[in-house]
């Protein structure tokens, strides 16, 4: 091997999804060089010696809110991405609900814009909505990297689309190939169940659950994996909440529907018995449930039914968060920089392998989003997008350190073992010694270059709703 790796990582224990090897890692040009024994590899201009340390592929987190536009005193590109990479996050994908969402080629030019200023890789979520079934050809000719579809409400009261809008939007996106991620809670059922349950005054933290049963999940997912099946068009579900709705799942993938599935930790870490003592920090949408609901979540990642882990990164400030009535708390909270030391404690207290670690959180998003090979991989050829975790190094989670602007998480105080102490992102450090590497702002690129989703299977083309108006015109 004749040039000389930019970097040289030595010393470490390198992870994939099914392997643990001791090996040396050579970065040139962004790239993963060469990965090799111990000592095989050549000197690089810069080395890091990981001795005692493992090289994991970066997390790739398919579902944050990084609020810009129109909410920049929760989050912007800087601080939020920031925040991934202090947490070995090396890709984030961004959801449409800011204000204005990204409903047109418009709004997108805006959110490329903001997101100059990103320290990680990033993908852009173009909306699914009532109004914008005409926007989405522009959108996908414009470099969306998926689609975001409000099945139920949540922040920013973007109308939940009527299943004949959604029915259309399938159409339009199957022959593309983009994945549609769900918010899948059907809306009507929440919105009824939620003004009863204030009109009979009930304001405490678990009202919130009581207004978003298990049953509103697994309705939507079932109704959307029918939509998707009629129309070959690729989902999501995004935040997995209940073991109700992972029949419906199940059901859908053994039917060869092309859908997959995403948990966030606080969906494993907590359940309803942590309402009383977080109050309205805990509310988030859909609700954190049952401890067996955790459970079913659990086997389900083991079992390959739940694809992925990502972290629904939702930022408020602690006063949006803090409130007497629970209708009146923000839902949702920031996870993005803590979501990989949670994970991390979980494989240092037996429950999972590091492998499963780096298969839910690198791999299976870098798979079903079409960025694999190139991303969610330690090999040569691949974006050296690495994670250097110390599994043994123990740190306690606080607000008030977070990168993020929200200093308000339901995981204060909480002590974890397994902490990311380097980020690169293409072999560039963004995070180095717990230190954000302020230096590499701007450093972070969206993923359309090197995104390749598999050719789609569209079924039913000649019945479309654009197919019957055209024979209409004909």
């Amino acid at each position: 091997m004749s040039a000389t790796p930019d970097l040289l990582i030595h010393g470490g224990t390198v992870v994939s999804g099914d392997a643990t090897v001791k090996a040396d890692v050579a970065v040139k040009d962004g790239l993963v060089m060469a990965v090799g024994a111990p000592g095989t590899l050549p000197a690089g201009r810069e080395s890091l010696d990981a001795t005692g340390l493992h090289v994991l592929p970066g997390a790739i987190d398919v579902h944050v809110h990084f609020r810009e536009p129109g909410y920049t005193h929760k989050e912007d590109w800087e601080t939020g991405t920031a925040a991934a990479a202090m947490g070995g996050t090396t890709t984030v994908f961004e959801m449409p609900n800011t204000h204005p969402p990204t409903r047109s080629i418009t709004e997108l030019r805006q959110k490329q814009e903001a997101a100059k200023k990103a320290y990680v890789d990033y993908g852009i979520y173009g909306l699914l909505a009532e109004d914008n079934i005409a926007e989405l050809p522009g959108l996908i000719e414009g470099g969306v990297n998926a689609f975001k579809c409000f099945m139920g409400n949540t922040f920013g009261n973007l109308p939940s689309p009527s299943t004949g809008a959604m029915l259309e939007g399938f159409e339009i996106i199957a022959p593309s190939g983009l994945r549609i991620s769900l918010h899948a809670e059907t809306a009507s059922i929440m919105a009824w169940r939620q003004k009863r349950l204030m009109e009979a005054g009930r304001n405490d933290p678990l009202a919130h659950v009581a207004a978003r049963p298990a049953v509103v999940a697994a309705e939507a997912v079932a109704r959307a994996a029918i939509l998707a099946e009629w129309t070959g068009a690729r989902l999501h579900v995004l935040h997995i909440s209940s073991g109700l709705e992972l029949g419906p799942l199940r059901d859908a993938k053994a039917r060869g529907v092309d859908i997959t599935g995403g948990t966030c930790p606080c969906y494993l870490l907590l359940d309803t018995r942590d309402y009383g003592r977080l109050g309205s920090v805990i509310r988030v949408n859909p609700p954190v449930r049952e401890a067996s609901d955790s459970e079913a979540i659990w086997a389900a990642l083991k079992d390959g039914t739940v694809d992925l882990v990502e972290t629904d990164h939702a930022p408020h400030t602690p006063e949006e968060k803090t409130k007497a009535v629970i209708w009146e708390a923000d839902c949702g909270f920031p996870g993005v920089e803590t979501q990989m030391p949670l994970m991390l404690n979980e494989v240092a207290k037996g429950r999972m392998s590091v492998e499963d670690y780096v298969r839910w959180s690198a791999e299976n998003p870098a798979k079903r989003f079409g960025l694999w090979p190139v991303k969610g991989r330690i090999a040569a050829g691949a974006h050296a997008d690495i994670a250097v975790v110390d599994l043994t190094r123990t740190e306690t989670i606080r607000a008030e350190a977070l990168h993020s602007r929200a200093k308000v998480t339901p995981f204060e105080g909480k002590a974890v073992t397994g902490v990311p102490v380097h980020t690169l992102v293409r072999g560039r450090f963004v995070q180095k010694d717990r230190r954000l590497v302020t230096e590499a702002r701007g450093h972070g690129r969206q993923v359309t270059d090197v995104q390749r989703m598999p050719a789609p299977t569209v079924a039913n083309a000649d019945k479309t709703l654009a197919a019957e108006i055209a024979r209409a015109r004909a």
